[in-house]
């Protein structure tokens, strides 16, 4: 069984000390590729730092919402600079977060709108954060004339915000939340996701799944995401494994 974590962070410090054996242990786990997201300039490069240097590996660059305000003058001149001089999969993670407001909500969707364009420039797909921000979200989807191939990554929402999104041609792709006992408005969701929309992620080492909740999470824990997953679509775990690799493989663009 080949599992594609389509979402984790494993340039984060807090893999500073044993970075190499978490990538080993999630190729004993089956994980055999994993796209390494950037926040801001500084993760993108990071981020391909290890992608490039690890088999399986890809990275993403773009500006998080978290880090709109921060975004330097020129950072859209940098972003395409990265893009054309390594090949990043996408731009990412991109998008509305509310539930924090780190930045100002206008600059938030300044900054989106800004690199949706890129995307569509470079002909890229994009990642998309969204938190307590979904019907802000859809409405500047919504406005927009053309939209790029993207993901919802980390999903969220009701199955209604679901179909909405599927209805704009995106992915959904669903973390560890996703295995707790109480999410059963999120498993609903899954379940409202046809399989070849259907993408799973870690995003650590954030939001650890069950059995492992609690715990730093690492790519290796997708494995418990996927069976969940197939558990909601009542298919076996190995399928569910093959079927969001593909998928992974599509929206980023990949060959075998």
């Amino acid at each position: 069984m080949q599992l594609f974590d389509s979402h984790c962070h494993l340039d984060d410090e807090r893999f500073d000390e044993d970075r190499e054996n978490v990538y080993l242990e999630m190729q004993k786990a089956g994980v055999a590729r994993f796209t390494c997201v950037a926040s801001d300039l500084k993760t993108a490069e990071s981020s391909m730092r290890f992608a490039e240097t690890h088999e399986g590996g890809y990275a993403t660059c773009g500006i998080h919402p978290h880090e709109a305000k921060d975004a330097p003058q020129d950072y859209l001149d940098r972003l395409t600079e990265l893009c054309r001089a390594k090949p990043y999969v996408a731009i990412g993670e991109i998008g509305l977060d509310y539930y924090y407001d780190l930045s100002p909500r206008d600059v938030q969707k300044k900054v989106l709108n800004e690199q949706l364009d890129l995307a569509l420039m470079l002909d890229m797909p994009c990642i998309f954060h969204i938190r307590d921000a979904h019907g802000d979200m859809i409405d500047l989807f919504r406005q927009r004339r053309l939209l790029p191939a993207g993901i919802i990554h980390c999903f969220s929402g009701s199955a209604e915000t679901a179909k909405e999104y599927l209805r704009m041609g995106f992915y959904i792709s669903f973390a560890g939340p996703l295995t707790f006992k109480k999410s059963v408005h999120l498993q609903a969701a899954c379940q409202a996701v046809p399989l070849d929309r259907l993408l799973i992620e870690t995003d650590s080492p954030y939001l650890s799944p069950e059995p492992v909740r609690g715990r730093r999470n690492t790519p290796a824990n997708v494995q418990y995401v996927c069976a969940k997953a197939a558990e909601l679509h009542q298919i076996s775990a190995e399928e569910m494994a093959r079927i969001t690799f593909e998928n992974a493989m599509h929206v980023y663009r990949l060959t075998a």
